[in-house]
């Protein structure tokens, strides 16, 4: 079972136990009335069954952390406890009986701002770059020779891995399931590897303690700060017009290994869920007040210009972030440069051949009497089990730095 579905399966109990922590304390009301005087006997039985099953989620609760933390003992007792009776909630005939909507999943969209690769098999691959020799070209003289430039490679190197995970659900299970909550089990594994996909390439860039600091670094010149920019740049600007002026100021002064300038068509700015509302104000404005000088236009001394950023720049909310930094993800934003021109900031790279997520359903070991195949929602021969797994292969690496910029986006 795949770690996400767990975190899942437990958010879901978490839910279930709220909407049951409202019921036992309305019956904990309903058991002694506003002048204290004890209530009718159902009533009372009605919180004892409130209590039983917290006892029972407390139980499946334990399960599902120890299945996570590798416990075997926990996860033969978390499979033998997959059955009907652990899905009473969808089953049972209750009073406004619904489903609980599913977990929505977001697109991929870390093709916006990473190259996609392929690969040929597990082996660790390299992707080889040439700097040098992009130099204005020198004036030769009459009969004097051409002078000869040097060109240096470099090569970043990864691998790719094997991912999945597989559900089984019993016969008795789907029969029973007149909500159809179950029935789309393999789309549910299809957004598992689909949400893997873009929580690796979050990783990627960004870890617990924020931005990548061998990545993002005064040494590679892609911090908003002094030091790169130069002086009166606010060190890690919160997301502003003026904190993406220079942002968009430090990506354009990178240069290449000649010393020349890096050409930049379009970039992508990746936020947390909190700067949503802030990145879409700033490129969809209409029209941006602007001081004749540059920077903010707050005197009577202003500049009204068309929001040229719409043009140039696209923005990704990835909610990913605020769970992979858990330090400043939610203030901490990122514009890389389009990453199908020039050299990309990351590649990620898929097995050729496999380079979507596979999904599979175990065919029953089974046959009729009277002979036949047996369709795999029967089940298998000996459990009646019906088991989904999914299967996806990915790798990828951090590339060139100056494809990108970071701030931290605290102000210091």
């Amino acid at each position: 079972m795949t770690t996400a579905l767990l975190d899942a399966g437990t958010a879901t109990l978490g839910q279930l136990d709220t909407y049951h922590a409202g019921t036992e304390s309305a019956s904990t009301s309903a058991i002694f009335g506003g002048d204290g005087t004890l209530l009718s006997g159902n009533r009372r039985q009605r919180r004892q069954e409130s209590r039983d099953y917290q006892k029972r989620l407390i139980g499946l609760t334990r399960l599902y952390r120890g299945t996570i933390e590798g416990d075997r003992r926990a996860t033969v007792a978390f499979q033998e406890a997959m059955s009907r009776s652990d899905f009473t909630v969808l089953f049972g005939d209750i009073i406004d009986r619904q489903l609980l909507a599913a977990y929505q999943t977001r697109p991929v969209q870390w093709p916006t701002y990473a190259k996609r690769g392929r690969v040929r098999d597990f082996r660790t691959v390299k992707r080889f770059t040439l700097d040098g020799g992009e130099a204005t070209l020198n004036q030769v003289k009459e009969l004097a020779p051409y002078k000869v430039r040097s060109v240096t490679d470099n090569a970043y190197t990864y691998a790719v891995a094997k991912y999945g995970d597989q559900i089984a659900v019993s016969w008795e299970t789907m029969v029973n399931d007149d909500l159809d909550a179950l029935t789309d089990l393999p789309t549910r594994l299809g957004n598992a590897a689909r949400r893997t996909e873009e929580k690796f390439a979050a990783q990627l860039f960004s870890g617990a303690g924020g931005p990548d600091g061998t990545f993002f670094s005064n040494a590679n010149r892609n911090l908003i700060n002094a030091t790169v920019t130069g002086s009166g740049t606010p060190t890690n600007p919160p997301l502003s017009i003026t904190g993406l002026q220079y942002a968009m100021q430090t990506l354009g002064q990178q240069k290449d290994t000649d010393g020349g300038p890096i050409y930049v068509e379009g970039v992508t700015l990746v936020v947390p869920p909190a700067l949503e509302v802030a990145a879409n104000n700033i490129i969809n404005a209409t029209e941006i007040l602007a001081a004749t000088g540059g920077g903010d236009g707050t005197g009577r001394d202003q500049l009204r210009v068309t929001n040229w950023m719409r043009n140039r720049v696209s923005v990704v909310v990835n909610p990913w972030l605020p769970i992979v930094n858990t330090t400043n993800g939610n203030t901490a934003w990122y514009v890389f440069a389009n990453p199908n021109v020039g050299r990309p900031a990351m590649e990620l790279g898929f097995l050729i051949g496999h380079e979507t997520p596979e999904l599979w359903v175990k065919s029953p070991n089974a046959m009729r009497v009277g002979g036949g195949p047996v369709a795999p929602e029967e089940g298998d021969f000996e459990h009646d089990a019906i088991q989904y797994r999914v299967r996806m292969v990915l790798g990828g690496t951090l590339m060139d730095p100056k494809s990108a910029v970071a701030s931290l986006g605290t102000g210091a």
